[in-house]
């Protein structure tokens, strides 16, 4: 009889045991159930906090304190993209912007002048990078004060400046020193597709056209090169007209 008892006593202990390990189960699986949206709603932000990111570059277009872009798909995720790639259009803060960024190109003005980088990097005619162009800019000469907002007479070269820039005081003075040698310039939202435009892999903050050929071009197509040039020229100068104060 004291067996069978002590066999029962094991039996009702093993029971109680599982009944336990049940409901410690149960109530775990609840916990995971109850954080798993939480945890859905976290991944959510976090990707659209990247997709926000101002180091995307495209086209600017003035709505609800936002700049429109629109750049290759590849280049959301830091990549340089190639011709064909679908594109993306992200809204970046132009608080993101630097506040001097004036003239800046909007959409259809913009997609002009990444056009012209490209002919330019094709035609061996663009500088590259800070420290190229403000050597390009200093060897310019002074132009008479008749040059200025002249479309006759061809200048030195065109800068185009990335607006997206931080902190701002890499390109802060370029303007100044622009304007100082009569050379027109221009700014872009996003350095990203400034660098894709100058057939880089690498976002380039600032970027020179001159208005010749460089060693290596095509010389058959100079005269369509220099044409091109004139029409940036025209361009520039036209958003040069309506800087804001």
């Amino acid at each position: 009889m004291a067996a069978e008892d002590e066999v029962q006593l094991k039996k009702e202990k093993k029971e109680k045991k599982d009944k336990k390990d049940k409901k410690r189960k149960s109530s775990e699986m609840e916990v995971d159930e109850a954080a798993t949206p939480a945890k859905k709603e976290k991944k959510e932000k976090k990707a659209r906090k990247s997709v926000d990111a101002s180091t995307v570059e495209g086209a600017a277009d003035e709505e609800d304190g936002k700049v429109t872009v629109e750049a290759p798909s590849a280049l959301v995720k830091g990549e340089a993209g190639e011709e064909g790639e679908g594109k993306v259009k992200v809204a970046v803060p132009i608080s993101a912007l630097v506040p001097f960024a004036n003239p800046l190109c909007d959409e259809k003005k913009q997609k002009k002048v990444l056009k012209g980088v490209k002919k330019a990097a094709k035609n061996k005619a663009l500088k590259r990078g800070v420290k190229e162009v403000v050597k390009s800019v200093r060897k310019s000469p002074l132009a008479a004060p008749s040059a200025v907002n002249n479309p006759s007479i061809t200048p030195p070269g065109l800068v185009i400046l990335a607006a997206d820039i931080s902190p701002m005081d890499v390109i802060s003075h370029l303007p100044v020193l622009c304007e100082d040698h009569n050379i027109p310039y221009v700014y872009v939202p996003s350095r990203a597709e400034l660098g894709a435009a100058g057939s880089t892999k690498r976002p380039t903050s600032v970027v020179m056209i001159t208005p010749r050929q460089g060693k290596g071009a095509d010389e058959s197509a100079k005269a369509e090169w220099e044409e091109g040039f004139a029409e940036l020229h025209k361009l520039a100068l036209k958003l040069g007209q309506a800087v804001k104060v």
